[in-house]
């Protein structure tokens, strides 16, 4: 990652509305992962990340701010519920699944890139196994003397002429959908549940794994298309290329190092404990702590160090606020950032600004059934005030309402599409207020509508 903290900032620019404050934080902590790498091996390891908590209502930015950052820095990046855990020994999952769950991505991310390096020699060998399907080769007799010996070169050189042909025919995909017989891995054997001191985790340990490479791998035949074998052929070819200990040294040298886990809905743990089923809220917070302070997590790839990952959390805190969280696990996030609720303003832009504003989304679905829409400056205008009226008088969600408004207005084209005579569509001011004022109206209707 050498892009500046200023050119981050320009590119999550291009996908979320305003929120200038978060995006400098996360830009500035993004910048500082790279920094952290150029300094001395010393020093390095006492560099720590600065954790943030991402502050404010749903729907305005806090998740997708977290994915871009994440699809910028190529790193390992997971999402998770912070609600969805609860203290050991209730029902709920172990927090430290999360790094293992991280690691998992981390190296199915790495085997691809690995994988695409390899591409082309698999492509090669996956040919050869398939022109073997296609021409086995039986071994030449024995020669006992010269004249054996000429017959045999003879032979050897028509089988030569022979494979070259179906080369050439298999380059130019002439014998694509000829059938063909192959050896393909049956289904794994099923997965074990490990207790171990860390609780009862699915590590992903599998049976033919523990009892090492000495047991011979179940096999079936298969009855497939030469195109359809020689995918699979070139797939299996790469996996044999690759060297597995590597992409697992890597996974975890950028779980370590480069890895973002974004924690949603902390606010659900915070506040204290009243019994009942706020239980474990206190409890889980525990568990967090060691977690992003750093500790060693056991994985069936081996250990990884929490260091160094960085940590973003949000929540809404409508009803606690991030001081209810423990003291430890405050002093862990020494970051706040509060993100601002959309205006109408910020819906007009967010409808047309963004490289995936919804606008756009719609019009090119559209244009698959040959059609062209058209929204007008006065119908944006409309659906963005729509919108903000209706979040200030039933709940906020944020910028989540423009989809259902932009549901409800659309309904009735795309029901009715594809049809011959309509070849544009034209969405003004009116047909918007026409479309969306009955809804606006009945109280008790956008409630549940809108």
């Amino acid at each position: 990652m050498q892009m500046t903290p200023k050119e981050i900032v320009a590119e999550l620019d291009k996908y979320i509305i305003g929120q200038d404050d978060a995006k400098r934080a996360v830009a500035i902590s993004l910048r500082n992962r790279w920094r952290r790498q150029q300094v001395s091996a010393e020093l390095r390891e006492e560099i720590m990340p600065n954790n943030i908590i991402l502050i404010g209502p749903t729907g305005v930015g806090k998740t997708e701010l977290a994915r871009r950052l994440a699809r910028l820095a190529g790193a390992p990046f997971i999402k998770v519920e912070a609600s969805k855990f609860s203290e050991v020994g209730y029902v709920g999952r172990d927090v430290e699944s999360i790094i293992r769950d991280l690691l998992d991505l981390s190296v199915n991310m790495v085997r691809s890139e690995f994988t695409e390096n390899v591409q082309e020699k698999a492509s090669e060998l996956a040919k050869e196994r398939v022109l073997d399907i296609l021409f086995p080769i039986p071994e030449l007799p024995q020669a006992t003397n010269e004249h054996d010996l000429e017959k045999n070169e003879e032979l050897e050189k028509k089988r030569n002429r022979t494979r070259e042909k179906l080369r050439k025919k298999l380059e130019a995909k002439e014998l694509d959908d000829k059938i063909i017989e192959i050896e393909i891995a049956s289904e794994q054997s099923p997965l074990m549940q490990i207790i171990s001191p860390i609780g009862i985790e699915e590590m992903g340990l599998n049976i033919q794994d523990l009892l090492g490479p000495g047991m011979p791998k179940k096999t079936k035949k298969r009855r497939l298309t030469v195109s359809e074998a020689f995918v699979y052929l070139q797939q299996e070819e790469a996996q044999k290329l690759i060297d597995m200990d590597e992409v697992i040294k890597e996974a975890i040298h950028r779980v370590e190092n480069s890895g973002i886990v974004f924690l949603d809905e902390i606010d659900k743990i915070a506040g204290e404990n009243n019994g009942g089923i706020d239980v474990s809220r206190e409890g889980v917070q525990r568990d967090l702590l060691p977690v992003i302070e750093g500790t060693n997590v056991i994985t069936k790839y081996g250990m990884v160090v929490t260091d160094h990952i960085l940590f973003i959390a949000s929540g809404a805190f409508h009803v606690s606020k991030p001081s209810d969280l423990i003291p430890e696990l405050q002093g862990r996030f020494p970051i706040r950032v509060e993100l601002q609720s959309l205006t109408a303003a910020d819906f007009e832009r967010i409808l047309t600004e963004p490289e995936n504003a919804l606008i756009k989304q719609y019009t090119a679905l559209v244009s698959t059934e040959n059609v062209n829409i058209k929204f007008t400056k006065g119908a944006i205008n409309e659906i963005a005030r729509v919108a903000s009226e209706v979040n200030d008088r039933v709940e906020n969600i944020g910028a989540r309402r423009l989809h259902t408004v932009m549901t409800i207005l659309l309904e009735d084209f795309l029901y009715d599409l594809p049809n011959d005579e309509v070849k544009t569509i034209r969405i003004d001011k009116k047909m918007v207020e026409d479309k969306l004022q009955e809804v606006i109206s009945d109280e008790d209707l956008s409630q549940y509508i809108l």
